[in-house]
């Protein structure tokens, strides 16, 4: 693969492609709808109540976590109104973990790209969309624009509530005009947001038997791929999309698809052209933090902090950035600078990832009132759970990678055997191999451990598990092995897993 920086992609035959269409300018206004049809564009355009802020969504997440951490007594009608109470203040929705971070899984850094954004800001899109389908309600390809949008909004604000208004918008845009490539590629991205793979995968392939350049569905098609575990598939596909639409989702993709196979050097030499050809600000911090987030993962904490500096310098506001730059200062032994950091982000968005590595970092540094601290962030875990899946997001990945290390292991379990019946990738099998060594079921763990390492992917977390199995099981040179290879690959991969391995290596060698 050789990433191309060109702007006109070109099929087999030299002709340039189709690019998707433009979202359309209210200048160009049709002629106006009859009064009942603006009407029912206007409700659906404007249906949600006011976006909260970041304060009142995270005040609100801390409320019910809170009543959960007293409320095993609540009645379910008190916990019934406490849930509509934070939903209704924005609450927080699935927009990838730590570990999502850590394996630079590629989002896409452009989610509604110049033909949605026009280089301006999602809100400033998402209100110009809505006034320009209340006015002009029969314009399929802004309603498809409007959906993709709140879709992506969802993942940066926390607000699950806005996956449903996206849905309704991606089916008004189908009503209007059915099988539009737009709208199918729209509903392919909603449905990887809320960890639908096998229907995103569906959704991107109707969108390119109608339109086969059409980048959202190329990269969707990857991302759903990748997320089922059909790793050999999801390298074809990257291959197809960087013939059709070379550019820096395509290229992040290729990069994480190669990174999977084991090819970290592939990878790496993939993201430079990316973040060379990187246009604007949001492309440049998405691809240096997917490049921070590789480099961290290789154990090589300085140019991770470099990387991670060019984002924010691009954009100081960048989450994945931030949470990146406080789990590089973490690893490299800035325990006060990460979890500063990590304050800040947890604040503005208290994902599971960050508000697990926050709780772990109060663990080790275990000053007084630091338990109470990690028990906090734990417990805003579950609340997270708890409102994601009331917006329609599968979370049970999360719930077990948290589970099993800080909360239920019966229900890590559960979680993970239910993740792993839906899709067989490395990190499910990591995940439930974890939860089933955490439930006291180590040989069961054991085949799946060794599954999570045996496409060539290099993950230290992986070869922490799998050597604490190996342990367990008496397998005791294997995880020697393990170990030992999972704190030369990056020694401060987790404040509490890199001590965890070191006292097990002691136990080791002291038995030999």
């Amino acid at each position: 693969m050789s990433p191309r920086t060109n702007d006109s992609p070109r099929g087999s035959g030299g002709q340039e492609a189709p690019r998707p269409a433009e979202a359309p300018e209210a200048s160009k206004a049709p002629a106006a709808p009859e009064a009942p049809e603006a009407s029912r564009a206007s409700s659906a355009a404007a249906d949600a109540p006011r976006s909260p802020s970041t304060a009142e969504r995270v005040d609100a997440l801390r409320r019910f976590a809170a009543a959960v951490r007293r409320g095993r007594g609540l009645h379910g009608a008190s916990c019934a109104v406490l849930l509509a109470v934070a939903m209704t203040a924005g609450a927080v929705a699935v927009g990838g973990d730590g570990r999502d971070a850590a394996r630079a899984a590629p989002g896409v850094s452009r989610a509604v790209g110049a033909d949605v954004l026009v280089r301006g800001d999602l809100d400033t899109a998402i209100r110009s969309l809505q006034a320009h389908v209340r006015a002009q309600s029969r314009d399929f390809g802004a309603w498809a624009a409007l959906g993709l949008a709140q879709v992506e909004r969802a993942r940066t604000d926390g607000d699950p509530s806005r996956y449903a208004r996206a849905e309704r918008a991606l089916a008004r845009s189908l009503a209007l005009r059915p099988g539009n490539d737009q709208a199918l590629a729209g509903q392919a991205a909603l449905a990887a947001a809320r960890h639908d793979f096998a229907a995103a995968l569906d959704h991107a392939d109707r969108a390119l038997e109608r339109n086969p350049y059409s980048e959202r569905a190329l990269c969707s098609r990857i991302d759903a791929l990748v997320e089922l575990g059909r790793y050999m598939e999801a390298g074809r596909a990257a291959t197809v999309a960087d013939r059709r639409r070379p550019g820096v989702p395509v290229f992040t993709r290729y990069a994480y698809v190669r990174e999977l196979r084991g090819d970290v050097p592939a990878a790496r030499r993939v993201l430079h052209r990316a973040l060379d050809s990187a246009a604007g600000p949001a492309d440049v911090a998405y691809v240096a933090t997917a490049l921070g987030n590789l480099e961290r993962g290789q154990g090589r904490y300085g140019a991770a902090l470099r990387h991670y500096a060019r984002a924010l310098a691009a954009d100081d506001a960048y989450l994945p950035a931030l949470e990146g730059r406080a789990r590089a200062q973490a690893a490299d032994g800035d325990r006060a600078g990460a979890i500063t950091t990590l304050e800040q982000v947890v604040a503005r968005s208290p994902l599971p990832g960050p508000l697990v590595a926050l709780g772990e970092l109060y663990e080790d540094r275990n000053a007084p009132g630091d338990r109470a601290k990690a028990r906090e962030q734990y417990a805003l875990v579950d609340a997270w759970t708890a409102l994601a899946r009331a917006g329609g997001v599968d979370v049970d990945l999360d719930t077990a990678l948290a589970a099993a290390d800080h909360g239920d292991t019966a229900e890590a379990l559960r979680a993970a055997r239910a993740e792993w019946n839906r899709r067989r990738t490395v990190h499910t099998a990591d995940a439930l191999a974890w939860a089933l060594h955490r439930a006291g079921r180590s040989a069961e763990a054991l085949p799946y451990a060794r599954r999570a390492t045996a496409t060539g992917y290099r993950d230290a977390a992986f070869l922490h598990h799998r050597g604490m199995i190996e342990k367990a099981t008496g397998h005791d040179r294997a995880a020697r092995a393990s170990l030992t290879a999972a704190l030369e690959l990056n020694p401060g991969f987790s404040p509490l897993g890199a001590s965890a391995a070191r006292a097990a290596l002691k136990d080791l060698e002291a038995a030999r």
